[in-house]
């Protein structure tokens, strides 16, 4: 376990805190609650979604590992603490309790990889006011964008079957984002990332060996080609489109031999070529190179390939901008609050269009047959949804109720089996187990509502 005096990563411990990553009014909130008594009363903040994007069957969640690597280090130090009073943001009172700030809150939620659908609970966060509302930026600003990526990747690892996705989108988004993007691919099966530090930070595989200025830089296509074989040997991959594919392939054999890894081709139909190049190569004798397609791949791109002679797709733009749905459009919301009389009540917003429902939940996914058929809302009184778990008795008319919170942090101590190259990893297959539930036609492209609907339970007293 990891306590928030201990970073899971050494190396994280000299990295810039990410407290400062919020918006000014979690502070002045903080500031006005210190102030009137109300910032230490127990309070419960829930992430969720009101709807999927436009056409989505079902999203993924992803991030939660990054939350939680993060939250050990959420703290005000000198600098921030000195930039705040410079700047007149919050008062004295205020900076002697960010002084001394910790989570000491607990979280359940989807495990990483997990499906989820509109109004599904994805995170829950309890601990008085004063801790949980300083994280709301932070939470939502990790979890809508890897969610984003980890939707759109699973869309296209859907559509590629059994032939793999490798993610090389980090010169289309922010440098961080890029070791983000990376991470939330591989939650929904990626099988590699051409980013190095993704790599290194999370153990992922690393993928790549040269682009079109390689050949470019020497004086043809041949010697380009020797020299990469000679540097990286003829398991390389070579680009074999940088002039004329046919006369690439041509001298991607002399270079390589028969055994030659494999060819990329990064231009032109994608399809069409594919088709030509097996036949060049089988006729030529290497049936074992291998053919990996780049050029601003997207799912449908993708689908649209499965009849082709493809052995892998590379995948990069519309990866890490959630192929046309950059965000979740996830909301932290407060639905219960202690009141005066220290008694946990629920609250709710009731803006027009905006709207939230009061109280702890807790959720399931009935399953009949191992298939998915409704996400189970689990609503009632407080106590009785705290401690709520199914039963896990098989009904054959109504199926198995499969709950879906699981512990991430107790009493400030986060739980280090989601963290690291480990957290990764676990996500993944939760991913793909929890993706292997859906009913048949959820993974389709075409635009359709949510795979699941959302369906109450109502706790009694």
């Amino acid at each position: 376990m990891t306590t928030p005096s201990e970073p899971w990563d050494a190396r994280a411990a000299h990295a810039p805190s990410p407290a400062l990553l919020t918006d000014r009014y979690e502070l002045t909130m903080l500031q006005a609650a210190l102030r009137d008594g109300t910032a230490h009363r127990r309070c419960v903040f829930e992430v969720f979604t009101r709807r999927l994007p436009a056409g989505r069957r079902y999203g993924v969640v992803a991030g939660t590992g990054r939350v939680l690597e993060e939250l050990t280090r959420f703290r005000f130090g000198r600098a921030e603490l000195d930039w705040l009073a410079d700047e007149r943001v919050v008062d004295d009172a205020t900076l002697t309790f960010l002084a001394d700030y910790r989570f000491t809150g607990s979280m359940v939620g989807y495990a990483e990889g997990e499906v989820f659908f509109p109004s599904s609970p994805v995170l829950v966060v309890e601990g008085t006011f004063a801790e949980a509302v300083l994280l709301e930026t932070f939470v939502l600003s990790v979890l809508n964008y890897d969610s984003a990526v980890a939707s759109a990747a699973s869309r296209m690892t859907s559509a590629a079957v059994d032939r793999p996705c490798l993610e090389m989108g980090s010169r289309r988004a922010h440098e961080w984002a890029g070791v983000a993007a990376a991470r939330a691919a591989a939650v929904a099966g990626f099988a590699g990332t051409s980013n190095l530090e993704a790599g290194r930070r999370y153990g992922l595989a690393t993928i790549g060996t040269a682009a079109h200025a390689f050949t470019l830089l020497h004086d043809d296509e041949r010697a380009a080609f020797d020299a990469q074989v000679a540097a990286s040997g003829t398991g390389t991959t070579l680009l074999v489109d940088t002039y004329d594919v046919r006369t690439g392939v041509e001298h991607a054999l002399a270079a390589a031999g028969t055994g030659l890894g494999a060819v990329r081709l990064d231009s032109g139909d994608l399809g069409a070529l594919a088709h030509e190049v097996r036949a060049q190569l089988d006729a030529a004798g290497a049936t074992g190179t291998r053919i990996t397609v780049t050029s601003d791949l997207d799912e449908y791109a993708i689908a649209a390939l499965a009849v082709a002679p493809v052995d892998s797709y590379g995948v990069g733009t519309s990866l890490v901008t959630g192929s046309g749905a950059p965000t979740c459009g996830m909301v932290y919301k407060l639905v219960a609050r202690e009141s005066s009389d220290g008694v946990l009540t629920p609250v709710a917003k009731a803006s027009r269009s905006k709207t939230s429902v009061g109280g702890r939940k807790a959720a399931a996914r009935r399953l009949v047959d191992g298939r998915a058929v409704e996400e189970v809302l689990v609503t009632g009184p407080d106590d009785a949804v705290r401690t709520w778990a199914p039963d896990g008795r098989p009904d054959d008319e109504h199926g198995a109720l499969r709950a879906l919170h699981v512990p991430l942090v107790t009493d400030g101590v986060v739980d280090d089996r989601w963290t690291g190259a480990q957290g990764v990893r676990t996500a993944a297959r939760r991913h793909h187990d929890s993706r292997a539930e859906l009913p048949r036609g959820a993974r389709r492209l075409s635009a359709d509502e949510a795979a699941l609907p959302t369906v109450p339970l109502v706790l009694e007293v």
